[in-house]
């Protein structure tokens, strides 16, 4: 059975490849795992249909079977462990390559969403400037620390694996700002993610999708 996940009929990223689904379907190409995708308004995530699979109306879901999951690294993590070629063989480098899954989103990413959520909802007050150098701050602190734990190495343990992918999608999430370009380990880390097949296939894909939804405005 092929697996169907669900994304946006229109991103609003405007086809640059952040929305959440762009995880799940580099990992699918990572691993040459076929997959449908339907695609959901932004009314819909809020109806009852959709809340059923994602209760917090978001994207994105995957339905396979009778197993529903939401939540990317749930997903991305799923696929790993049922398809070679995202988790290492043995034992202990899987669950470091799982540890590093978990340190994209918990440690890396809340930092980098907190000052994109501020610029959208807080940028007229009257505080926000003087907020943005600490919020800045504190991405530039963990990023610091990332880079020194890269170090010279292409990915963070060895091989390429579910950890990198995780990670290269969030540090994206800082293109187009001045942060990312002050590591220049971190810059060429997520440009070697970037160069990937696999991700090129999932880019390609999703970005299909924004370019069909425009043309039908």
């Amino acid at each position: 059975m092929i697996p169907t996940i669900t994304a946006f009929e229109n991103s609003p990223d405007r086809g640059q490849g952040q929305a959440r689904d762009m995880r799940v379907r580099w990992a699918f190409e990572e691993v040459g795992q076929p997959y449908d995708v339907r695609v959901v308004s932004f009314a819909r995530l809020k109806k009852a249909e959709h809340r059923a699979l994602q209760p917090f109306g978001q994207i994105p879901t995957y339905e396979e079977g009778d197993l529903a999951l939401f939540e990317s690294g749930a997903i991305v993590l799923h696929i790993a462990e049922t398809h070679a070629g995202l988790l290492p063989e043995d034992a202990n480098g899987r669950a470091r390559a799982i540890m590093w899954m978990f340190a994209a989103v918990s440690t890396i990413e809340p930092p980098i969403v907190e000052e994109e959520m501020a610029g959208y909802v807080e940028a007229d007050k009257p505080w926000y400037e003087a907020r943005l150098p600490i919020m800045h701050d504190r991405i530039r602190r963990r990023l610091g620390e990332l880079s020194l734990r890269l170090g010279d190495a292409d990915w963070l343990d060895g091989r390429f694996s579910a950890g990198d992918l995780m990670m290269v999608m969030v540090l994206r999430r800082l293109n187009g700002s001045d942060l990312l370009a002050e590591f220049p380990k971190l810059s060429a880390y997520v440009a070697r993610g970037e160069a990937r097949p696999a991700f090129q296939r999932a880019f390609a894909a999703q970005l299909e999708v924004f370019e069909a939804a425009s043309k039908h405005k």
